[in-house]
Parts: C-alpha cells; sequence; structure tokens
C-alpha cells in the first residue's frame, strides 16, 4: 500500500526551523533548538516568551498536528497551540477544515484565522513584502487562511467576496505559489463574467502561462468570443496536446473521484480529474462549446496527436 503523502504543511516545519536558526543570534545547532522546544511543550509552561516567540512555538505545535494522522489529536494539538498564541492563524485553519460542522462556521474560524494572522505579521511586514508574500515563511499561515475563507464564501454564495479575496492574494503574492489564478479563473468563468475574465487572462502577469487550466479555459473564453474560430481551434489544439484525458471529464465519459489526488502530474489523468471536477461548469454554460471540444478532439485523435 502507498505510504501517506505528506501535507505540504509538514514540508514546511523544516524550512520553518532553519529560517529562525539562520535569523537568530545565539541560535545554537538544530539539536539545542528542538531540546527548547519539547522541554517547553512538555512543561506546558516555560520563560516568559515574546508574541513573536510564542507564535513561533504554536507554529512548532502546528507542524506537529499536521504530521498525526489522528483526527482527535490533531483538534487537541490545535487548540494546545492557541493556548500559547492566540495569533496562531493555522490552528484556526486546522479547526476550521476538521471541527467546523457548517460553513458559517467555517466562515467564523477562517475569519479568526485571518485577524490572527495578520496580528502575528503586523502592518510593516505587510508593507515590505507586498507583491513576495509566499517567499517568507511567516506569511503562508495568513495567505493559507485567506484561501480557506475565499472558498468557503464561494460556497456560500459570497462570490464578490470570495473573488476580492483572490484578487488581493495575487496583489501580495505576485508569483502565485499556491495557484489562486487557476482559482480565480474558474471562478470567472463559471460565473460567466467573461470581461473580467479576459482581462485577467491577457494581463502581464500570467499570460503566457502553460498550465492546463489555464490553456483550457483561454480556449474557452476564445470560442466564447468568436465561436470555433481560427484562434479558438488554435488555442483548443494547444490544450489537447498539453492534457488529451482532459476530454473525458468534460464530456462525462469518466467522472472525477469524491476525493481529488493531493498531487496531480502535469499532462496526467489525475490533472485531468481536476480540471473536470472544477471547469466542468464553466464549460457547460456555454452553449455549443462541448460538442466543439468533442469534434475537435476526435479530429485530432484520428491524426494522431
Amino acid at each position: 500500500m502507498a505510504g501517506k503523502i505528506p501535507d505540504e504543511r509538514e514540508m514546511e516545519k523544516y524550512a520553518s526551523v532553519l529560517d529562525r536558526l539562520l535569523r537568530s543570534e545565539d541560535s545554537g545547532s538544530e539539536e539545542e533548538l528542538d531540546r527548547y522546544l519539547k522541554q517547553l511543550m512538555e512543561s506546558g509552561s516555560g520563560p516568559e516568551m515574546s508574541p513573536k516567540e510564542a507564535v513561533d512555538l504554536a507554529q512548532d505545535i502546528m507542524y506537529d498536528a499536521w504530521e498525526t494522522e489522528d483526527p482527535d489529536e490533531r483538534v487537541a494539538l490545535a487548540l494546545k497551540a492557541l493556548d500559547v498564541s492566540p495569533d496562531c492563524a493555522d490552528a484556526y485553519v486546522l479547526l476550521a477544515e476538521e471541527e467546523a460542522e457548517t460553513l458559517e462556521e467555517e466562515k467564523r474560524l477562517y475569519k479568526k484565522a485571518v485577524e490572527a494572522g495578520k496580528r502575528a505579521l503586523g502592518p510593516e511586514r505587510f508593507k515590505k513584502w507586498k507583491g513576495h508574500f509566499w517567499g517568507f515563511i511567516e506569511s503562508r499561515p495568513y495567505m493559507r487562511a485567506r484561501a480557506g475563507l475565499a472558498l468557503t464564501l464561494w460556497e456560500m454564495g459570497e462570490v464578490d467576496e470570495a473573488i476580492k479575496h483572490y484578487r488581493a492574494m495575487l496583489r501580495l503574492n505576485k508569483d502565485d505559489n499556491q495557484g489562486i489564478r487557476y482559482v480565480l479563473i474558474k471562478c470567472l468563468a463559471e460565473l460567466g463574467r467573461y470581461d473580467e475574465l479576459e482581462r485577467f487572462m491577457n494581463g502581464k502577469a500570467f499570460r503566457n502561462d502553460c498550465g492546463t487550466e489555464w490553456l483550457y479555459t483561454k480556449a474557452l473564453l476564445n470560442f466564447v468570443r468568436g465561436g470555433a474560430s481560427k484562434k479558438a481551434e488554435r488555442e483548443l489544439e494547444i490544450s489537447l496536446k498539453r492534457n488529451l484525458h482532459v476530454v473525458d471529464y468534460l464530456l462525462g465519459r469518466k467522472k472525477p473521484p469524491r476525493a481529488l489526488p493531493d498531487r496531480i502530474t502535469m499532462g496526467g489523468e489525475d490533472e485531468a480529474m481536476y480540471y473536470g471536477a472544477e471547469f466542468g461548469r464553466a464549460w457547460e454554460r456555454v452553449d455549443g462549446a462541448l460538442e466543439w471540444l468533442a469534434q475537435k478532439a476526435g479530429a485530432l485523435g484520428r491524426r494522431g496527436i
């Protein structure tokens, strides 16, 4: 049986420890830091800490939470992290993911997460790091919290608020390590807000993106604008060559699993599952788009792409 795929947040732990060691004037060895953190966690109380030290310790507890497979223990660790520091955004994120029973409760917890992340960072870091937020490990809990809040707002039908959050996150982190651009184009396409979609996709930031989500949605947008034009067909052909598996999921020949894969292979069927699940409604709302897709895919298939 395949091993457990590590949560990307678990993998962040070692980078966080190294970052703190490098920033510390008297950091000692990593082993010394581990012993110090263990002593604090086991005693239940330790030497008086600054708010920054408390956030760091709470974050280490959260890294332990993500390494833990037992759901009850994960929740207990999240609550422990909040006892150490109420500014631990990731603790609220875990509670929203695993404890919330309603969308309203998710929204409440994600809002607390965003507020906690904002307090932990402080206004100066927002100014200093704007545009490159994900490059600083301390900012990632805030960005996770805001992504979770935006998704919950979308699911609650508060679509304008969700889109505002996604746009703000792209301003904070222009490299978009989280893939927020793909979520945004999905939202705009699903809502039929094609003017906004076109402006965003033609902007300087990502117009040369070659991801499956981007290419197929660009082909769809061109079909919306001009039907089966040469430009639309060219874009679709590029998309089909990028990942032909997508066709089966958009046309309903195959159904995506309820739980989508945790990792996606470029050009693979898992990537197609994701696109079909997330972008299917965007294609369905455009008259003739799926018929065009089927016809074009069949023609290219006969040519042996």
